[in-house]
């Protein structure tokens, strides 16, 4: 029958199992004499069908989502599987995604399962689409308007991007994709690239794990990511006057703030790097840290010299990249925030990443390296027709650790 039991591990233990995939006669019954079962205490058997309780409903059930989309699972060792599965969850999403040329059929639903992509909610005809959102005409007459998120911030610092994959006129059905998101192609799964792959030494640069790359794959980007990082600043209520953040720096050139607005915070779309300035703020200075000078000349002039000191925001060292968003939350606009503090301004920097030694790459077979070296093209062992491979592996990584499949997805590939 179609009907579904969900029995836990003590119930399953009193019912007789078949396979998910014994073969079965257009009824519904089983098609062989006897039927492979597990009992009590893992054991099985091959026994008559009229024996049986239950059968399982996929061969999938017994592993894991991510495990699921490993092909070739059945030729991998069970510690490699295990390597496979925990690494897909640590990929970034590259700049274009690209669906595996060889998958398990399980991409679609892990993609729109996980809730990355935008599915229509109900059957229609698309009016209006935009970088933004996409609009759906339903056939009850009702307007659908969906939005997309553009080059958000993930925890993880990777962008999370949504591009529309319809087209204005075009029909939907409910449940169809109508946005990808990252990581995904065609609302597929597409954690990574399909590469030419060879399986052999190069002078040693690929001992132990190391891994060669094409310069290809650096120029065309293909490999490469964008990441996004949040740079926070404050401005507070001291004991000596509250901070202001403002354009007027103390002892900054005029060059430097040629990038800040007139309340001093950068404009979307600066290229910034390391030092460079983010939001302006001063803070108020006591008399303890004026110099012996400042205090003379307050004396002889009285005037009080505006004793604030460059607090400003900059960029961290090492990081550098193009300013894609800008957020200010402050008090007077009724904003929530933490006691003492009146304004607080978040800025967004974007930067693309593109692949380089020292990057780990991995596929789905618990196959894991280090990138050691990235040659140029012509030094790349070619085919008899001349096409270069992409990338250089060590054929030492597989027999030891007895992850097979991946020979064979680059056969199917």
């Amino acid at each position: 029958t179609e009907q579904i039991d969900y029995l836990t591990a003590d119930e399953e233990d009193r019912y007789v199992i078949a396979q998910a995939n014994a073969p079965l006669t257009a009824d519904g019954s089983f098609a062989e004499e006897r039927v492979l079962v597990r009992r009590k205490g893992g054991e099985f058997e091959a026994i008559r069908p009229d024996e049986v309780d239950y059968m399982d409903v996929s061969p999938r059930q017994m592993v894991s989502v991510a495990t699921a989309m490993i092909p070739f699972l059945e030729h991998d060792d069970a510690n490699r599987a295990l390597m496979g599965s925990n690494m897909q969850r640590q990929s970034v999403p590259l700049l274009r995604s690209e669906a595996p040329l060889v998958g398990t059929g399980m991409e679609y639903r892990a993609a729109t399962d996980a809730g990355d992509v935008i599915t229509a909610e109900k059957a229609g005809v698309v009016e209006e689409v935009s970088a933004d959102y996409i609009t759906v005409m339903n056939d009850d007459g009702t307007r659908t308007t969906y939005r997309v998120a553009k080059f958000k911030r993930s925890n993880q610092g990777t962008c999370f991007n949504q591009k529309p994959i319809v087209d204005e006129g075009a029909r939907v059905e409910a449940g169809q994709v109508i946005a990808d998101g990252p990581c995904t192609d065609d609302g597929e799964m597409a954690l990574g690239k399909n590469l030419l792959v060879a399986f052999m030494p190069w002078e040693g640069h690929n001992y132990e794990d190391a891994i060669i790359l094409s310069q290809r794959l650096v120029q065309d980007d293909v490999l490469s990511s964008i990441h996004i990082e949040e740079h926070e600043v404050d401005a507070r209520d001291t004991k000596l006057g509250p901070e202001e953040i403002t354009r007027d720096i103390p002892n900054v050139s005029e060059e430097v703030l040629a990038d800040l607005d007139e309340r001093g915070i950068i404009r979307i779309g600066a290229e910034v790097t390391t030092g460079d300035i983010l939001v302006g703020k001063v803070t108020p200075k006591g008399e303890t840290e004026l110099t012996p000078e400042e205090r003379l000349l307050r004396a002889i002039f009285g005037e009080k010299a505006r004793e604030v000191r460059d607090t400003s925001l900059k960029v961290p060292h090492g990081e550098s990249g193009k300013v894609i968003g800008v957020r200010v939350f402050s008090r007077e606009d009724g904003d929530e925030l933490p006691p003492g503090v009146n304004e607080l301004v978040r800025v967004y920097v974007a930067q693309k990443r593109k692949i380089t030694d020292g990057d780990k790459l991995a596929g789905r077979h618990g196959n894991k390296g280090v990138i050691s070296k990235i040659l140029p093209v012509e030094d790349m062992p070619f085919l008899e027709d001349g096409t270069p491979v992409d990338i250089i592996l060590n054929p030492l990584g597989v027999p030891g650790r007895m992850n097979v499949g991946q020979i064979l997805e680059t056969h199917l590939g």
